[in-house]
C-alpha cells in the first residue's frame, strides 16, 4: 500500500512541477510579447522640426536621457537642448523644441529600469512641398546589363551548353567585357558574338562586391557565339509624382523600381520622366489588382524631367518648368510620422486627366516597421474614386497623402485581397533623398 501511495504522490509532484513550468513559460511569453509590443511602439528614429514645438505622445511606460550625439555634431554651435542631457518620460505627452539642425540620442528604459531602445533624434528643417498627384511615364536604363536568368542552348555539334552556369547568377550586373564598358544589351550581345569563342573576363557587380569572372562563349546552332544568359538593360512604366520641392526636385512612386524577374532594385545609369495621359482604367477586385493604362510617347518633346536616383523609398530627380506650371496645388508643410493620426485624410491622383483630391481613412500608423514602404495602412472611402477604380490600382503608387493641411506620405501598395486598402510611406522617409 505504501508503494502505491508513493507512486501516486510522485505522479502528483511531477504534475504539479509541470504546471509550475507551464505557468512560468506562459508568464515569460506574456512578458516578452508585451515587451515586443512596447518596443514596436517606439520608433528607432524620430525627426523633429527646427524651431517648432513637437509633441511626442507615444503612451509607453518608458523614460530615459536625451543627449547630444557628440560624434555626429562635433564642432556645431549649441542648441537650446542642454548638451549634457535632459530626462524624457514617454508615459505622458512630451513637448520638445530645438532651434538648430542637430542630432541627439535617447536611451530609453522600460519603467526606468529595463533597457528598451536607443532612439536617434534628428532635428531637421521644416520643408514645404507642392503635392503633385500627376501621372508620369518612366524610363530607366541600368548600369551595364542585368542578368535575369542563366540557361543552356544547343551548340553546333548538337550538344547542350551552359557556359555561365556556376559563374553568373540572377541579379548580377555585367559592366565590362575585357576591360571595355558595356553600354547596353545590344552592345553586350555584339561583344559576345565577335568573341570567336575566346575566353572573356567579365566585370560583374554582385551586391556590394566587384568581381572579375571568366566565361568561354560557345557557338550555337546558328553559328552565333553565346554564353547562355538572359539580360535586361531598361524598364518602363507609369506611376504618380508625389511632390515637387522649391528647387524643382521631385519624388515619386514611394517605392523603388525593381526588376520584374529578379525582384532586385534596378541600379540606375540614367532615367527620364515623360508626359503621359491616362487612357484606360482596369478596376481592381479581390485577388485581381487593377491598373491605370497610360499613353507615352518616348520622344524629346515629351520629356518633363530627369531621374537621378532609384531607391527603396522611391525615384527622385529634377523636373522642368512645364511640370511646375501644370500643378495648381499650393505648397504645404510636411507632417512627420508622430504628427499623423488615425482618421480622415486625402490623396491626390489623376484618373480622368485632372489631379483631384479623394477621401481616405488612415487605419494604422506603424512607427516602427520592417518595411519602409508600409508605415501607413489606409482605406479609400471616396465614392467617386471607388466607382472609377475599385480602390487602389497599379499606377497610383506615389499619390500624395494629405492630412490636416500637411503632406504626410504617399501611397505605395494595394492589398491584393481588398483593393480598397493599401499601404503608404511616411513623407519623411522619402525626403532622405532630397
Amino acid at each position: 500500500m505504501r508503494g502505491k501511495k508513493d507512486g501516486v504522490k510522485n505522479r502528483a509532484d511531477r504534475y504539479r512541477c509541470f504546471l509550475y513550468l507551464a505557468l512560468a513559460g506562459a508568464v515569460l511569453a506574456l512578458v516578452f510579447t508585451c515587451y515586443f509590443i512596447l518596443w514596436k511602439k517606439v520608433p528607432s528614429s524620430i525627426r523633429i522640426k527646427a524651431g517648432v514645438d513637437q509633441t511626442l505622445d507615444l503612451q509607453v511606460p518608458a523614460s530615459g536621457r536625451l543627449y547630444r550625439d557628440a560624434m555626429e555634431v562635433s564642432g556645431l554651435p549649441e542648441s537650446n537642448i542642454p548638451k549634457d542631457s535632459i530626462h524624457i518620460d514617454l508615459a505622458k505627452p512630451v513637448t520638445i523644441k530645438a532651434n538648430l539642425i542637430d542630432k541627439y540620442v535617447l536611451d530609453l528604459k522600460l519603467f526606468g529600469i529595463l533597457p528598451l531602445k536607443t532612439v536617434d533624434v534628428q532635428v531637421i528643417r521644416d520643408k514645404t512641398l507642392t503635392p503633385a498627384g500627376i501621372p508620369i511615364g518612366i524610363y530607366v536604363k541600368t548600369q551595364g546589363v542585368l542578368v535575369i536568368g542563366v540557361g543552356e542552348f544547343t551548340g553546333e555539334d548538337g550538344q547542350r551548353f551552359s557556359p555561365s552556369e556556376y559563374v553568373l547568377k540572377s541579379g548580377d550586373y555585367i559592366t565590362q567585357i575585357n576591360d571595355e564598358a558595356v553600354k547596353g544589351k545590344a552592345d553586350f550581345a555584339e561583344k559576345v558574338r565577335h568573341s570567336e569563342g575566346q575566353e572573356m573576363v567579365l566585370g560583374v557587380r554582385r551586391g556590394e562586391e566587384e568581381l572579375s569572372l571568366k566565361v568561354k562563349p560557345q557557338a550555337s546552332q546558328s553559328g552565333d557565339y553565346k554564353i547562355g544568359i538572359w539580360i535586361r538593360d531598361n524598364a518602363q512604366g507609369v506611376g504618380t509624382m508625389t511632390y515637387i520641392s522649391e528647387d524643382s526636385g521631385f519624388g515619386a512612386l514611394g517605392h523603388g523600381i525593381n526588376d520584374v524577374d529578379t525582384s532586385t532594385l534596378m541600379e540606375l545609369e540614367k532615367g527620364t520622366l515623360y508626359h503621359t495621359e491616362i487612357i484606360g482604367i482596369t478596376r481592381g477586385s479581390s485577388g485581381s489588382p487593377g491598373e491605370l493604362t497610360g499613353y507615352i510617347e518616348y520622344d524629346a518633346a515629351n520629356i518633363i524631367g530627369r531621374i537621378t536616383e532609384n531607391t527603396a523609398e522611391g525615384i527622385f530627380g529634377t523636373c522642368n518648368e512645364q511640370v511646375r506650371e501644370s500643378i495648381t496645388s499650393e505648397a504645404l508643410s510636411i507632417g512627420l510620422k508622430q504628427e499623423i493620426v488615425k482618421g480622415p485624410a486625402q490623396i491626390i491622383c489623376s484618373i480622368d486627366g485632372e489631379a483631384r483630391s479623394y477621401e481616405i481613412e488612415i487605419l494604422e500608423i506603424n512607427l516602427e516597421n520592417d518595411s519602409v514602404n508600409r508605415g501607413l495602412v489606409l482605406q479609400i472611402t471616396d465614392p467617386e474614386l471607388l466607382s472609377l477604380t475599385g480602390g487602389i490600382v497599379q499606377g497610383m503608387s506615389g499619390s500624395p497623402i494629405l492630412q490636416n493641411g500637411r503632406i504626410v506620405g504617399a501611397v505605395t501598395h494595394v492589398f491584393v485581397n481588398d483593393p480598397t486598402k493599401g499601404y503608404g510611406i511616411f513623407i519623411e522617409n522619402m525626403l532622405e533623398h532630397n
